[in-house]
């Protein structure tokens, strides 16, 4: 199962506990890198272009959740609901 992926107006909280901050996410990523070598053969990443990513799992650290973790949105992101406007 594939957990949705977080945005800009969106962030995660486990349904069991109500963790907003603390996470271990097992994902697998696609990318490309542009490494620059120095002279001594060090090498440093200096761009990076994610092809694809799927988070395929989220544990929360507080309760050891399994995949038990929604999307929410951010305080402030536009179209959020305050508590009074929840009911």
């Amino acid at each position: 199962m594939t957990v949705p992926a977080l945005t800009a107006e969106t962030r995660w909280r486990c349904t069991l506990c109500g963790n907003l901050t603390r996470f271990d996410v097992t994902r697998t990523a696609r990318v490309t890198e542009f490494l620059h070598f120095d002279l001594a053969g060090e090498s440093e990443v200096e761009e990076t272009e994610v092809l694809s990513e799927t988070i395929e799992s989220v544990r929360c650290r507080w309760c050891n959740a399994v995949d038990q973790v929604e999307l929410v949105a951010r305080p402030g992101a536009e179209g959020a609901e305050t508590p009074a406007e929840q009911g």
